[in-house]
């Protein structure tokens, strides 16, 4: 019995130590999507809000959830870290997007694309055109470096759970429109 035992913590010890996620490690791909995430939902919060789709109440409840996932966001980031404490952080984010996608449900109002997809589709075509080496180089960093700052405007906007001016809203969509411009060169 002890053997079979022995036996069987070797072999789960041994899986985990040779699996990816048994090492420590930065993992650039899981932060920017945790980004991308994170600026989807707080979009979400105040579309909702603005539509009358979502309560104060809801919108404030939401928001305070985000909050802590984003303190243990800040944790994480750049840190050499497992990748299931990612895994883990990635899950609350789609959990906390399927909540607000419920509660939003009740109405069905199209739009225009919000800035939160706009900066997910246009990290995908960076990510797209690197991988298919389209992008050079030098572009593919320049692309990036601007989207990424997009981004933590974006982030720095909306975090403090305050509504963004219209003005605020129209600088983000003309920094992407410029973007989205300058990468259809590249298709």
């Amino acid at each position: 019995m002890k053997k079979v035992i022995l036996l069987s913590v070797l072999v789960v010890f041994g899986l985990a130590l040779f699996s990816g996620c048994a090492t420590t490690q930065t993992w650039p791909d899981y932060e920017r999507n945790a980004e991308n995430k994170m600026v989807v939902i707080q979009e979400k919060i105040g579309d909702g809000l603005k539509t009358g789709a979502l309560s104060p109440d809801q919108s404030q409840m939401f928001l305070t959830t985000l909050k802590g996932i984003r303190t243990d966001y800040a944790v994480l980031r750049d840190k050499r870290v497992y990748r299931d404490e990612w895994d883990r952080l990635l899950g609350r984010l789609d959990a906390l997007g399927d909540e607000i996608n419920r509660a939003l449900a009740r109405t069905t109002r199209i739009e225009e694309p919000r800035n939160g997809d706009r900066i997910v589709a246009l990290q995908r075509r960076i990510d797209d055109g690197r991988i298919n080496r389209r992008l050079p180089l030098t572009e593919e960093r320049e692309f990036q470096s601007r989207l990424d700052s997009i981004r933590r405007d974006y982030l720095r906007m909306t975090e403090e759970g305050r509504y963004t001016t219209y003005e605020e809203r129209a600088d983000i969509s003309r920094r992407l429109d410029s973007l989205e411009t300058d990468l259809n060169r590249y298709r």
